[in-house]
């Protein structure tokens, strides 16, 4: 249960990279994927920073 945020994003990275790869054959809009595969890399990099800080004494 622990791992279970981290599976999920790293399953939305790879819809969204799935996506963008679809609309860089130009059957998807590409407008569409490049934010969805933005917001996944990016939530996921900043789950993984904000885990480990220092929350005081």
């Amino acid at each position: 249960m622990k791992n279970l945020p981290v599976i999920l994003m790293i399953l939305f990275i790879l819809f969204g990279f799935s996506l963008h790869i679809l609309a860089l054959m130009k059957i998807f809009p590409l407008i569409i994927s490049i934010p969805l595969f933005y917001i996944g890399i990016f939530m996921f990099l900043f789950y993984l920073n904000d885990r480990k800080r220092f929350k005081g004494f």
